[in-house]
């Protein structure tokens, strides 16, 4: 009798395990609304995008590959990025040249030339 009594509350202890392991993996059943349109996971930062960035970068897929939305959006936000960064370069190369330049006094000549005054006489 308790052998039947052990075998019962074991079963029933099994069940509500899988019960309670079916309820987390699946849910508790409520339907839920379909995704807007337009909701996509493609995510990228809004300035300085590094590579790690993009090589996280997930699209979302349809019948016949990629959604061509988002790769699009995300070359144009690449593009986006690489040209304000040329930008930058290009004015730091600019202020370079220009602080260059205004460093420059002319030729050097040598101490004790031909024509210049000596202050020690």
């Amino acid at each position: 009798m308790v052998t039947i009594g052990l075998y019962v509350i074991g079963v029933a202890v099994l069940v509500a395990l899988l019960f309670a392991l079916v309820w987390f993996v699946f849910g508790r059943g409520e339907e839920m609304p379909p995704i807007e349109k337009g909701t996509t996971l493609t995510r990228l930062p809004r300035a300085g995008i590094t590579g790690d960035d993009v090589r996280t970068v997930v699209f979302q897929q349809v019948f016949r590959g990629y959604k061509a939305s988002e790769v699009d959006w995300t070359l144009e936000k690449l593009a986006r990025e690489i040209d304000e960064l040329r930008a930058v370069v290009h004015d730091l190369a600019a202020r370079d040249e220009l602080d260059a330049g205004k460093a420059d006094t002319g030729p050097m000549r040598p101490l004790g030339a031909p024509g210049e005054h000596d202050a020690r006489h």
